[in-house]
């Protein structure tokens, strides 16, 4: 499919800057055989160690995988986590633009996993100081006009207090910007091009339960009330739904065989779609894009990222 192959390259001439919470994902793998003696608790038998990029990271690891050029801004403390990730983004090509603000601890999310199943997660985080924000705000300015496409990653860290005036300067140099949403307030992101919220997310926002015959009113009333261009719903097993001004809704099902792991996957979904808006695919195309990336890594374990190669053989059907 001549058309795939023309799409895929337009990708690799995107630059993408990736803006947002940084954190390290370590997982210790290994097997469970016997109950702890001490409490009813199951014993972990540590065989292996991995350490992957999270959160706006995992975006930017999404963004070079795919072959375009990707920029990581955010804040990291002065630590061994901090140096890793710094060290994980050099591995990946990454350009970083990390800023270290030694008063504060790197978020690091600790998953412990036996047979593909997680039995426990831990979170060690501290949000960044003034001095950082200020540190990094700055940065964001000087970084804009390099760059086609901005990605605002809301783990709700703490790195994007300054995101309404992020969006703002982005607007003013004519910047299309997505937004990965945290919390219920949306207003935050008001002027987006995209916000990328789950159906979770986005029936939190809402204030109940959003069914599917209801979807598409909903959408259209946040669109309107955050003047944004586009609301991309993933409704998991479902697939996702694109929303735009004066369209109809565009719908698909997952791609995918098997789940085995979600996590990071809104992170592959947001940088496909960044890397659809810069080479500027149709909605359609886009849409298959992201889907199928998505589909791609929450096939594999942890936190993941598709290749070039993996997303042409899969918007090729396999082939």
């Amino acid at each position: 499919m001549e058309l795939v192959d023309d799409n895929l390259k337009r990708l690799t001439d995107a630059r993408i800057l990736v803006v947002g919470d940084i954190m390290l994902d370590r997982y210790w793998f290994g097997s469970v055989d016997r109950i702890s003696p001490e409490s009813p608790v199951p014993v972990l038998a540590v065989n292996d160690v991995q350490e992957r990029m999270g959160g706006a990271a995992n975006v930017a690891a999404n963004v070079a995988s795919l072959g375009a050029s990707s920029t990581l801004l955010g804040v990291v403390g002065d630590d061994e986590a901090g140096k890793q990730i710094c060290t994980l983004t050099r591995t990946a090509s990454i350009r970083s633009e990390v800023y270290v603000d030694p008063s504060m601890q790197t978020t690091v999310k600790l998953r412990m996993v036996s047979r593909n199943q997680q039995l426990l997660r831990t979170d060690f985080e501290e949000r960044p100081k003034e001095a950082a924000l200020n540190g990094m705000m700055s940065r964001f300015s000087d970084l804009l006009g390099d760059h086609d496409v901005v990605v605002l990653s809301d783990y709700g860290k703490g790195a994007l207090v300054y995101v309404e005036e992020m969006i703002r300067l982005a607007n003013e140099l004519g910047k299309q910007t997505l937004v990965d949403p945290k919390g219920k307030d949306f207003s935050r992101y008001a002027g987006a091009t995209m916000i990328t919220p789950n159906l979770k997310e986005f029936s939190e926002v809402v204030g109940s339960p959003v069914d599917d015959d209801e979807l598409e009113t909903i959408a259209g009333n946040v669109i309107h009330q955050l003047d944004i261009r586009k609301l991309l719903v993933t409704l998991s097993e479902k697939g996702m739904a694109m929303f735009a001004k004066n369209t109809r809704p565009i719908y698909q099902v997952a791609k995918t065989q098997e789940v085995y792991d979600v996590s990071g996957a809104g992170d592959t979904v947001i940088a496909s779609m960044a890397l659809a808006l810069a080479a500027k695919l149709d909605d359609h195309d886009a849409l298959d894009l992201a889907n199928s990336a998505a589909g791609i890594v929450v096939s594999k374990i942890g936190t993941a990222t598709a290749s070039l190669e993996e997303l042409r053989l899969a918007l090729k059907g396999g082939n």
